[in-house]
């Protein structure tokens, strides 16, 4: 039976099975020392001189995928190293049975390559530990945000990738045929999870979305994963703002609970959330920046990069928080469905939020009058009959509701300090990639 490596601390003394991977191997003199790697962890292991494993195991190499029959052993006292996973153990090596032989590696697993190296071996690279940490990360960052969302008693649902029309009316989106007739990939699941508020008064999503825009920013992608939720009943803006709050806590608690090793080895400081996540008006922000950074801010209608990283400066050194939330966009620079702030109509109920420089989530409170919703398509210049689907929620009655999307990548990316969003996709895409460079 296997034993997985994880678990071979608990069998000192036994002969045990494992199977995985070598990922080192390493001849001195007549022993032959092995690293082996499941999905649990790392071992050493060793072959002595005279061992009916020392055949095979001069054949292997690197990635080769092997069963290991051995014993394991306490290390001698010398040999021990404490801070390591195993480290107080090693395999001596009876059988060798090789499952799968591996080409010559393209380069050592650990070697520094750039970015486009990288993605052009990814999935040789993804098998690196410094990024299988990224992606162990994520996943619990995904976890952690349903798992909030649920014990705020959201439901979930699942929102299509293929839509009759563009959520935020705009044109940076990718038309596929369908059929006889065209269609697009999902720029967001907005209009879905604004009808499912009919249905659940909360819920939420996390969706595949795609954005066509020719940019080639460290911030941008082709396809990313939109962690979404809407809720109903809510006063204003705030009430959303609260719930997000409370998820990217929960996020951040949980992900530094159960990985504060990724964090610790990649020399990243642990997120700081604060005892509230400061709030400023985008006016109040750039009134900030200008005074405390110098330089011309006043006026802009969003945040500029430059601008997003000095908030969050401050905000870190005045709030101890690494978090900040920038509320009231200017209404025609957000999308049609956001609510006018009834005491400025040219500012919009609207926020983002910005994480150590770089903004991860963008919300608003939604207008739910079918009426009033009608009227500010027109004002857009859009054609209402091809949001009929959608405005069915409305035309049937809609309450007082708002929500948000959380981009994961970006999320993942500023979490562990990574240089390009493209290292928190798994497999990225971008205007110059799919898998393998689209110019080649």
């Amino acid at each position: 039976m296997r034993t997985y490596i994880k678990d071979l601390e608990l069998k000192k003394g036994e002969e045990v099975i494992i199977k995985g991977w070598i990922d080192i191997r390493r001849d001195q003199g007549k022993l032959i020392f092995f690293d082996f790697r499941d999905m649990t962890g790392k071992v050493q292991g060793v072959v002595l001189p005279g061992s009916l494993a020392k055949e095979t195991a001069e054949k292997t190499r690197p990635e080769w995928v092997v069963e290991v029959k051995g014993k394991v052993n306490e290390r001698p006292e010398k040999n021990r190293q404490a801070d390591k996973q195993n480290g107080n153990i090693e395999l001596e090596i009876l059988e060798v049975t090789i499952l799968s032989q591996a080409q010559e590696v393209p380069f050592d697993m650990d070697a520094e390559i750039n970015l486009e190296t990288h993605f052009d071996y990814l999935p040789f690279t993804l098998r690196s530990e410094k990024t299988k940490d990224v992606f162990k990360l994520q996943a619990t960052i995904v976890e952690e945000y349903r798992e909030s969302l649920r014990r705020q008693n959201f439901t979930e649902f699942q929102a299509p990738a293929m839509v009759g029309g563009d959520a935020e009316g705009g044109a940076a989106v990718f038309k596929v045929e369908y059929f006889d007739h065209k269609a697009f990939l999902a720029t967001s699941p907005q209009f879905y999870k604004q009808i499912m508020v009919g249905a659940f008064e909360k819920a939420f999503t996390v969706a595949k979305i795609f954005r066509a825009e020719k940019s080639m920013t460290t911030r941008h992608l082709s396809e990313l994963t939109q962690m979404d939720f809407e809720m109903g009943f809510i006063k204003d803006h705030l009430d959303v703002m609260a719930v997000l709050e409370n998820v990217i806590r929960d996020v951040v608690n949980i992900s530094v609970e159960k990985h504060k090793d990724i964090f610790e080895k990649n020399a990243v400081p642990f997120p700081k959330v604060g005892k509230k996540f400061p709030i400023f008006t985008l006016l109040e922000a750039q009134e900030i920046i200008e005074k405390e950074f110098g330089g011309k801010a006043v006026g802009e209608l969003d945040m500029e990069p430059e601008h997003e990283r000095q908030i969050c400066e401050y905000a870190l050194r005045e709030f101890d928080c690494d978090f900040v939330f920038i509320t009231h966009f200017p209404t025609k620079k957000r999308a049609f469905y956001s609510y006018a702030d009834e005491t400025n109509p040219e500012l919009s109920k609207s926020f983002d939020l910005i994480f150590r420089g770089l903004e991860i989530n963008s919300g608003s409170q939604r207008i739910h009058d079918y009426n009033e919703l009608i009227a500010k398509m027109k004002s857009r210049g859009l054609d209402e009959k091809k949001f009929s689907f959608y405005l069915q929620a409305f035309k049937y009655g809609m309450p007082p509701h708002g929500g948000c999307s959380t981009g994961l990548e970006r999320l993942t990316m500023k979490m562990l300090n990574l240089p390009n969003v493209r290292y928190a996709s798994a497999f990225p895409r971008d205007m110059n990639r799919i898998d393998n460079l689209l110019s080649e």
